[in-house]
């Protein structure tokens, strides 16, 4: 958010290089060493390539062969089954893959974590390819099992230039999954920059009022004044709430919350950032935290946030500003998706724009960041006949599908007569003209996502650029031009953000007190807001965070972090 092992055996698959000439029997007399030594090339066999080695040079493995992994049930169509499917068809026919019987299909996540422990537990017989979802505690004991075997040569040999590429650049995503000085886990690829805090503003308030992009904290409350006081919607003051902010579990969040705000005082809340030194602290003790929890005080005070906003979750905070008395929500990119459909169809004339978050008083200016591009990864047996397989099969979908050429088979999509069809002569992807229409395939690791290739896009579209590639022509027609536009915002800020760097297991000192440290935090910080405390009393707490285990987490965290930032 990592994990006792034992040594772990080479497959026979991995690359091996057999040399004759070292120990040459001749009529039954071994030559000497120097004589070996000293032999010409020629003496020595041919270099055996091995079946690995074959399969990544022709691109597949043929005589085929078989693996086992986790399948999560989807959706079939044309009477296809779990074992049989257009997914199924495709592994053997372009890759040489087959499943084998002791490939799981559990219902859900639920039903898969606990087979998985029941495994472990039991012994019984895993997988050869296991899914690791986001979970620091289950990957730790995944890797202490001793079940699972290193990834560092295979990635090292075996990965694609896209995915080297990509772990070249944020080496911070191994983090969650190295232990020992050695890698466990395969990152499975997701698109990066994609919940990046940016404001979603009331333009047509902004329009009617006259009113210009806000650059600092000073400028945003203007703007929230006047969306309170001066609405030009003709709503009461009582029944405008500007600011659309959750604060129910956390305040850094992924809809309607606060990170923008801290980080224009210099921290980001509830994560851990580096200090200038370098070393990690928890950013909701920093100094800055103070002056934005006073800032917060004085705008629930002045009525610019909902009184109920410490009952409300993310969607719930959203909804006021659907509802048309908000005039400002923090959110990502993609809001035109979601919630903001529900603020056309419920207040007519409505216009949204996105803007970049202010900077504070002092310049500073800020928002999390904690996407390096990993969507979830894969484990490999240690008995494993075939561990580099899961890598052939992943390279073949970011070389192909994540990004598809011209002209390919995969232009339209994956798979004609499912995800798109030809319809009066014409290619189409369109749900409503194709009969048994299915997009829900059984990918082993999920869809194949080049991490900057999203927001790149957007960026290209919002600067008014043609669509020229499949991909972009499908982000063309499936994303709005206030995303678009709301991409080049959060591209337009890219130096700005904090990454949250700690992303192993609770420390031994979390394990006991990390609990009563946070609810401490969030009842402190919540009564600040409500000003049923002064603000001083964040002195108080941070005091008490240090003394009551804080400190000595903080320790464990830079240990961890030296441990594993080291080992890249």
């Amino acid at each position: 958010m990592s994990k006792l092992k034992r040594n772990w055996l080479v497959p026979a698959a991995m690359s091996l290089v057999v040399l004759a000439g070292c120990s040459n029997n001749n009529g039954g007399n071994n030559t000497s060493p120097s004589a070996s030594a000293d032999a010409s090339p020629s003496a020595s066999a041919p270099v055996e390539q091995s079946a690995a080695d074959k399969a990544f040079e022709a691109g597949k493995y043929d005589p085929a062969i078989e693996i086992s992994t986790i399948l999560m049930p989807k959706t079939y169509s044309k009477g296809e089954t779990k074992e049989n499917n257009v997914h199924t068809r495709f592994m053997e026919e372009k890759l040489g893959i087959k499943l084998s019987k002791d490939t799981w299909f559990p219902a859900d996540s639920d039903q898969y974590k606990q087979q998985l422990q029941l495994a472990l537990t039991s012994g019984e017989k895993l997988p050869d390819f296991i899914m690791v979802p986001t979970d620091p505690v289950l990957t730790n004991q995944l890797i202490d099992s001793g079940e699972f075997m290193p990834i560092d040569e295979l990635f090292d040999k075996y990965a694609n230039q896209t995915w080297k590429d990509h772990a070249a650049k944020h080496p911070e995503l191994w983090y969650p999954f190295t232990k020992d000085g050695k890698k466990w886990n395969l990152p499975i690829m997701e698109y990066t920059d994609n919940d990046d805090t940016l404001l979603w503003l009331r333009e047509d308030w902004m329009e009617k009022l006259n009113l210009q992009a806000p650059k600092t904290i000073a400028d945003l409350e203007n703007i929230l004044d006047k969306f309170k006081n001066e609405n030009p919607d003709g709503l009461a003051a009582k029944d405008v709430y500007p600011l659309a902010v959750s604060l129910k579990s956390n305040t850094n969040t992924w809809m309607g919350g606060l990170d923008w705000l801290f980080g224009a005082y210099g921290t980001i809340e509830e994560q851990w950032n580096k200090d200038a030194n370098g070393n990690l602290e928890y950013g909701s003790v920093n100094p800055g935290a103070k002056q934005a929890l006073a800032k917060m005080q004085e705008w629930m005070q002045k009525g610019y946030i909902h009184p109920d906003a410490a009952l409300w979750d993310e969607g719930k905070s959203a909804e006021i500003w659907t509802k048309g008395n908000a005039g400002v929500l923090p959110g990502a990119n993609w809001v035109p998706d979601w919630p903001a459909p529900d603020l056309l169809k419920n207040v007519k004339g409505a216009k949204y724009k996105a803007y970049p978050v202010p900077a504070g008083p002092d310049g500073k200016i800020g928002t999390k960041w904690q996407n390096s591009g990993v969507n979830s990864s894969f484990m490999i047996n240690k008995n494993a006949e075939h561990p580099e397989a899961i890598i052939l099969y992943y390279n073949y979908l970011l070389d192909n599908l994540a990004n598809p050429a011209v002209g390919s088979e995969y232009e339209y999509g994956f798979a004609k007569g499912y995800d798109w069809d030809v319809v009066d002569g014409e290619p189409t992807s369109d749900e409503s003209k194709i009969k048994d229409f299915n997009n829900d395939f059984q990918f082993i690791t999920g869809p194949a996502r080049i991490p900057d290739l999203y927001m790149k896009t957007l960026v290209k579209l919002a600067e008014g650029n043609q669509p020229e590639t499949p991909y972009e022509k499908q982000q063309s027609e499936f994303r709005k031009p206030e995303n678009w536009h709301a991409a080049k915002v959060v591209m337009s800020q890219i130096d700005i953000r904090k990454q949250n760097y700690f992303t192993g297991a609770a420390t031994p000192t979390m394990i006991s007190k990390w609990n009563l440290l946070r609810q401490s935090e969030l009842e402190t910080f919540n009564k600040i807001i409500y000003n049923k405390l002064p603000i001083d009393a964040f002195d108080t707490f941070v005091s008490s965070w240090k003394s009551n285990g804080g400190d000595q987490i903080t320790q464990e965290v830079n240990d961890w972090f030296k441990s594993v930032s080291q080992s890249q």
